[in-house]
């Protein structure tokens, strides 16, 4: 059977984890995802926004990273997609107006073809008239509209929720992703295998949102036990994260990115009991690298052999713990002189994407290589997606 193909519909101020996390977890799965946009073409980019609940009666809105389109909304043919994938934001609101794709996403229900929509995506559904008698949830303010339009409303008991009616799968917001995509790998024929695994994430404040919020949510879609733990914090405390992005300055820039939840206590940490260890990058990883129980943290899970997944600024960690030493690496540039320096063989990250696998140690440069990293954190660990 040939390689699964989804198509992705994205719009300016879509919300930023509701496009990165599905579009680069499935390709980490080794589906084909086409992110498009209607009135833009491959290499043009949908600036995204932040969406988290606050201390005021809605949602905060902030910018979030720019996300770059593959391919051209005008040349999609549905008949060659297997799914279809609407995220939320504020994209929705306009994209539901365009009757270009209203009628993509009617083709994709007639078809009878997998379609996952989250948050406000329900809207676009709700203006193709496709969810007339559909279970369905969303955000809850979404809720008029999906009435009105005939869908079987199902209340959010979480935002977290995620509803199955058939081919459609629908969820309340991004805090739903791991079950919203484990579902729709399902819907397009996925079969996964080995992943009762125990995965320990190493947190810290000002991480990078994508670095932390993409492999955590697409390891638990896998069905991973996945704890984030970071120092002086228990579960229920959350870690502030960083934007890193490129916008033409001499480095990245950075903005406030999402409030990252922690579901474990640092301090409880037993790491004999995990089977791999994943390193975030962003601004966290410079003042982890002076954390002494950090250090001895990480030598465990080098010592034992076990897989130890690092992105970006992560090496910073690793180099710091004396771990690095004759193994092949690769870094965020900025990062090499930590890695040269710990005796490691630089692998230059050309281009940004590029991940390495050197025995138990995966090393990315930066979140591009979101689905390299991913995927060859899955081959040592056993996990296998089949379709």
């Amino acid at each position: 059977m040939g390689q699964k193909r989804v198509l992705l519909l994205c719009g300016d101020f879509m919300e930023d984890s509701e496009a990165m996390v599905p579009f680069q977890a499935l390709q980490a799965y080794g589906v084909a995802v086409d992110a498009v946009c209607p009135g833009k073409k491959a290499g043009d980019v949908c600036r995204t926004s932040v969406h988290q609940m606050s201390s005021h009666q809605t949602y905060s809105e902030t910018r979030g990273h720019n996300f770059a389109l593959n391919a051209t909304f005008d040349e999609v043919d549905v008949k060659s997609y297997d799914g279809l994938l609407l995220g939320g934001g504020r994209a929705p609101e306009y994209l539901a107006h365009d009757p270009n794709v209203v009628r993509l996403v009617i083709e994709f229900a007639s078809a009878g073809k997998a379609i996952a929509s989250i948050c406000h995506g329900q809207l676009i559904l709700a203006a193709a008239d496709v969810v007339k008698g559909r279970k369905c949830t969303s955000f809850p303010a979404v809720r008029p509209p999906l009435v009105a339009s005939g869908a079987i409303w199902v209340e959010p008991e979480t935002l977290a929720s995620v509803v199955v009616d058939g081919n459609l799968i629908t969820a309340a917001t991004y805090s739903g992703h791991p079950e919203f995509i484990r579902h729709f790998v399902k819907a397009l024929g996925g079969n996964i295998s080995g992943s009762n695994k125990r995965i320990l994430f190493l947190c810290g404040d000002y991480m990078e949102d994508y670095e932390v919020t993409v492999p955590f949510q697409a390891l638990q879609a896998l069905g991973c036990h996945v704890d984030a733990v970071c120092p002086q914090k228990k579960a229920g405390d959350s870690c502030p994260t960083a934007i890193h992005d490129f916008e033409g300055d001499q480095t990245y820039t950075e903005k406030p990115g999402h409030d990252f939840v922690l579901n474990a206590t640092y301090d409880s940490v037993d790491s004999s009991s995990y089977d791999a260890l994943v390193i975030p990058g962003g601004r966290a990883p410079e003042y982890l690298a002076l954390n002494e129980s950090v250090i001895s943290l990480v030598k465990h899970f080098m010592e034992k052999k076990k897989p130890v997944a690092s992105i970006c600024h992560g090496q910073q960690i690793l180099a710091a713990a004396n771990v690095l030493e004759g193994r092949k690496c690769t870094a965020y540039p900025a990062v090499k002189l930590n890695v040269v320096l710990s005796g490691a063989i630089w692998v230059e990250p050309d281009p940004i994407h590029r991940c390495f696998t050197d025995g138990n140690l995966v090393t990315g440069a930066a979140w591009p290589g979101h689905p390299e990293f991913i995927s060859q954190l899955m081959v040592l660990l056993g996990i296998h997606v089949s379709f």
